[in-house]
């Protein structure tokens, strides 16, 4: 068996609904309205690292806390009652706080964000999170959050916003929601974390020892060559391996 073969055999083993409910793409699934969908991937896949099973009872929590609307949450200002308390891991409610106060700076000027990226020219996931940071920075006194987002948009891999564009783009309606319209497939990148990069290298496919952009952006030339059109289905071939392997 080729490397692709290998690939499209695991990707279609490991691609199917048993998969959400062990997977925090399960949380934007319960949302139809795009405005909550969009904050749900945004907000969840940020604390989506570590222990699988924290970050889901940690994500439920966090979801919590915004009611049946997260957009309504946010345009509110509901989080200005969040204190200091743990969200998960090294993420507080007050860095919570930051990025819906960032968000309902971004929904006064974009009716969604995928409206936003339609506007753009350069559709690329550093445009995205230069303005979801940017929108951050303005409604918080120009203050950065490093865990919310990365202050290094030319090196950084990434990979939680490169998750929740898989989830809001692909759309072949099994795991990933497809409700964005402003990309097409072709045009995502792997989101790139211990797993996929591990069973990269094991593979051949990456050479590239840092898990940084430049990384991310060999790894995605070469699942490319094997499906232009859906290159990042092969996230769950080589994240699921990996996965099982622990």
């Amino acid at each position: 068996m080729d490397i692709k073969d290998f690939l499209d055999f695991h990707a279609e083993r490991i691609n199917n609904k048993d998969f959400i409910k062990d997977d925090p793409v399960q949380f934007p699934r319960r949302y139809n309205r795009l405005q909550d969908i969009e904050i749900v991937s945004f907000l969840v896949t940020t604390i989506a690292w570590g222990n699988r099973k924290m970050i889901l009872r940690n994500s439920e929590k966090m979801l919590e806390k915004m009611g049946v609307s997260p957009y309504d949450y946010v345009m509110s200002g509901g989080f200005e009652s969040l204190g200091t308390a743990n969200v998960h891991r090294t993420f507080f409610e007050y860095n919570m706080a930051y990025m819906l106060r960032g968000f309902r700076q971004f929904y006064t000027a974009y009716d969604s964000m995928d409206a936003f990226m339609a506007s753009c020219t350069d559709k690329s996931p550093q445009t995205l999170v230069a303005a979801l940071r940017q929108a951050a920075l303005d409604a918080n006194g120009g203050i950065p959050d490093v865990r919310c987002y990365s202050s290094d948009l030319k090196n950084s891999a990434l990979k939680r916003v490169n998750l929740a564009l898989r989830w809001l783009v692909r759309d072949d309606g099994i795991v990933d929601l497809g409700v964005w319209k402003s990309l097409k497939k072709s045009q995502l990148y792997i989101p790139l974390d211990v797993h996929v990069g591990d069973i990269a290298r094991e593979t051949g496919l990456l050479t590239r020892r840092s898990n940084d952009w430049r990384a991310v952006e060999e790894l995605t030339a070469q699942l490319r060559r094997f499906d232009p059109e859906d290159p990042i289905k092969y996230d769950f071939a080589l994240f699921g391996i990996g996965v099982e392997r622990k």
